[in-house]
């Protein structure tokens, strides 16, 4: 049966992120060949809304407020829960990002639904679309089915691949005026402590630091790295704690969960808290002078060595590769 189906575009600075795509294609899957409506919040999203059409979605609609420029709570849960008044849809999907891990719980308890949060894969069983989770900090995973009520799901980025592009779809990108009001907190500034560059959840690359950098100069060599990959930069909380980074940078159970394509882990002993935020990594590569270290249970190859000694050669190694190809 095909149902309608709402997701949720996150704009950064102006531009879609790439779990809005990921999250069109999750909505196709469960949709079974209903309408898939996509929502941006803010303002002067035209152009975010036209590429959204372009991955899969066949409407968008602008849900417009000068107070919605800058996310907050209380007026994108009063925004949507006006844009799924008016279209009624049977599905709702969003990122499992900062944004829709705050977001997904208020709505489900303003429509009273439940809701299955950080799907990592999804597929068609008969009439239904059975979802797969990680439970227990990823040591196992759970799949689940809704046999009633709106189907609402956040999924992890980088899990579930977007369509491809299609720049000769059409479709139509409206503008809804709604009502934003008696908000309790309202944001003047952001101030982004993070580092430039590639988005960390977002990553297909992502090279993490330990302690076993020791310093904060201790991370310029794997920057080097990430440059020359054009990859992230992360850190246990380890390092973080040391400060040898900023935690924003921090990637385990309490800090991102990420799931790159390549994890390339530093100076890393491989603490259950740090495993369970990059574990489910594609490839995962540890450098480590302990052999014994707890990483390499979990990687997929590993260098015994000192961080300081191979980073710099895989370095120049992978310029020499990349100028080559």
């Amino acid at each position: 049966m095909s149902k309608k189906v709402l997701v949720l575009g996150e704009v950064r600075d102006g531009e879609l992120r790439n779990v809005s795509f990921e999250a069109v294609a999750a909505a196709k899957e469960i949709s079974s060949g209903g309408e898939i409506v996509a929502v941006l919040c803010g303002e002067g999203l035209n152009e975010a809304g036209k590429a959204l059409i372009h991955y899969g979605a066949d409407r968008v609609v602008l849900a417009e407020h000068s107070l919605l420029s800058t996310y907050s709570t209380d007026g994108y849960v009063q925004a949507l829960l006006q844009v799924i008044e008016q279209e009624k849809p049977e599905g709702l999907v969003l990122g499992h990002t900062a944004l829709g891990k705050d977001l997904s719980p208020r709505l489900a308890a303003r429509l009273k639904s439940g809701l299955i949060s950080d799907v990592t894969s999804l597929e068609q069983a008969g009439e239904n679309v059975v979802f797969t989770r990680p439970i227990y900090s990823g040591k196992a995973f759970e799949k689940k089915v809704i046999t009633d009520g709106l189907v609402f799901v956040t999924i992890r980025p980088n899990n579930i691949p977007s369509l491809e592009i299609d720049e000769s779809r059409s479709g139509e990108v409206a503008a809804l005026a709604v009502d934003v009001k008696d908000l309790r907190t309202v944001v003047k500034d952001v101030v982004r402590k993070a580092s430039t560059g590639v988005d960390l959840s977002e990553a297909k690359i992502i090279v993490a630091g330990g302690r076993g950098v020791k310093s904060q100069d201790g991370f310029k060599p794997l920057q080097e790295l990430a440059d020359v990959l054009g990859a992230a930069v992360g850190a246990s909380r380890g390092a973080c704690d040391a400060d040898y980074c900023d935690y924003s940078l921090q990637i385990g159970q309490t800090g991102k969960v990420v799931t790159p394509d390549l994890y390339i882990a530093c100076g890393i002993s491989g603490a259950i808290q740090h495993l369970a935020g990059m574990s489910n990594s594609k490839v995962i590569v540890a450098i480590n002078k302990d052999p014994e270290a707890s990483i390499f249970s979990v990687a997929d190859y590993g260098i015994v060595g000192d961080l300081f000694e191979v980073v710099p050669l895989l370095t120049e190694e992978f310029k020499n590769v990349l100028v080559k190809s």
